[in-house]
């Protein structure tokens, strides 16, 4: 599933593409959304904005009109010039949005939302959603309260929760608990305020270099902030590979009640750490 650092760098590309443009033409399979657009058309509307929330990504239109997409596992936006050629067949598009310069299309996305600009931000999915790292007014002292809050969980399965911090998924959970030498099974109430408070501050280091204007020159996603692409990750996906730091074997092994893979090193995230 796409992590907040994709779905940043995606609502960044919308909106340069796209804000202050007009919408000539808009188009969907969803009934939910046609029927939104047939009341209140969206052709001849401004997209104001695009904006990324943790893994939403939100455009506003004039006339107080917004639009939800959630990624999912396949999901992805395209930007394209008028008549350019897609790169995904016509029965993938879900959302196609056209302007005079570009054409916005939304491929394989599952779960959209078009509705009141107020009834979205109200909506569970934004107004649930925990503090984001990526946000300007990201409130690190507040994600580490819904953290702690979460005693009786996991760290791992507390860093995936959407309403404690917004936007990390499977890759960084992994990546964030070995820079912080925090072991992924250990209970949020065995960690210090310390120690919720420093993996906080690794998941805003590594999620805002992976969107920083000077990482977009560089192919995929780093954290060990190394430019060999094969050394581009610390744990995740390596199972069985040694540990970049001691040599031990990367661990493995499904954790949470969705069967996610966790990765870790023994030696450095011991289960007493």
């Amino acid at each position: 599933m796409p992590e907040g650092d994709t779905i940043f760098r995606t609502a960044r590309t919308l909106h340069r593409a796209l804000a202050g443009r007009v919408v000539t033409k808009f188009e969907s399979v969803y009934s939910q959304l046609t029927r939104v657009d047939a009341d209140a058309p969206i052709a001849g509307r401004v997209i104001e904005k695009v904006e990324a929330r943790g893994k939403h990504v939100l455009m506003w239109f004039s006339g107080d009109l917004a639009l939800r997409t959630h990624m999912r596992m396949h999901g992805s936006w395209h930007i394209y010039r008028p008549g350019e050629r897609w790169q995904r067949p016509r029965h993938e598009m879900r959302i196609a949005i056209e302007t005079d310069a570009f054409h916005a299309i939304a491929f394989g996305v599952p779960n959209a939302e078009l509705a009141a600009a107020d009834a979205i931000e109200r909506s569970h999915a934004i107004s649930s959603l925990g503090p984001d790292p990526l946000a300007d007014d990201f409130d690190a002292d507040e994600a580490v309260r819904r953290l702690s809050d979460r005693d009786d969980m996991s760290i791992a399965d507390a860093l995936l929760d959407q309403s404690a911090i917004a936007g990390i998924g499977n890759v960084y959970k992994s990546e964030v608990l070995f820079v912080g030498r925090i072991n992924p099974f250990a209970a949020v109430r065995s960690l210090t305020h310390d120690q919720i408070a420093g993996l906080v501050a690794i998941a805003v280091k590594l999620l805002r270099t992976n969107v920083a204007e000077r990482s977009t020159a560089i192919s995929g996603r780093r954290t060990t902030n190394r430019i060999d692409p094969s050394a581009r990750v610390w744990v995740y996906g390596r199972g069985g590979q040694p540990c970049r730091r001691c040599g031990t074997p990367i661990a493995h092994a499904k954790q949470g009640p969705f069967a996610r893979t966790t990765y870790w090193c023994e030696r450095c995230q011991p289960a007493n750490s």
